[in-house]
């Protein structure tokens, strides 16, 4: 009976030096659970990328005005670069360019006005001068403007499928590559014969 209980002291000291070993390791392994977000605390303005300001400060379109480009309303810049394949008249054509010309404008404007509010945002909380009220503030200025910015790019999708004939909107879809089963139309399927 004491060479049994010997045996159990041994192996149950063996199992814990294991265990302490095991544990021992974790603690000086290098963690693992670094953020997706590390590096990113040294840009000028933490939401934003340098290419996020940039495009917001140019007017470019990131994207915004998907929901129309996609669904058949094309867009005043890829408009012109297609005006030869499209046909446009020279009355569609100047009207194409006031359009992109007053958006272009728009954009930056409104893009402008999103990075101040954000570089704001972004300077209350480094500074540590944020609250709930100021919070309150800011994102309703930057939510409000993401959705005038928004806007602002599917109306001129609007109002340049107005200036398009419907030959020329389903010529813009095949020369941007939209048309066909993607695009939404009918996949074309094979007669069904009865025997």
């Amino acid at each position: 009976m004491t060479t049994r209980f010997a045996l159990k002291l041994i192996a149950a000291g063996a199992l814990l030096m294991g265990a302490g070993g095991t544990f021992g390791q974790h603690s000086h392994q290098p963690s693992h659970n670094a953020s997706p977000y590390a590096g990113q605390q040294t840009r000028e303005i933490k939401a934003l990328s340098s290419a996020q300001t940039a495009d917001l400060l140019a007017g470019k379109g990131m994207e915004l005005a998907k929901a129309a480009e996609l669904n058949g309303y094309p867009g005043p810049m890829h408009t012109l670069e297609l005006a030869a394949q499209l046909e446009l008249s020279a009355e569609q054509k100047q009207a194409s360019e006031a359009l992109m010309n007053r958006h272009k404008a728009e954009a930056r404007d409104l893009g402008t006005q999103l990075v101040e509010v954000e570089r704001a945002m972004d300077l209350a909380f480094s500074s540590r001068q944020i609250d709930a009220a100021r919070l309150a503030a800011h994102t309703e200025s930057i939510g409000r403007l993401q959705a005038l910015l928004r806007k602002s790019h599917l109306d001129t999708h609007l109002q340049q499928a107005a200036l398009l004939t419907p030959a020329q909107i389903t010529r813009y879809a095949q020369l941007r590559a939209y048309a066909g089963p993607a695009a939404g139309a009918a996949p074309a399927t094979a007669p069904i014969h009865k025997h």
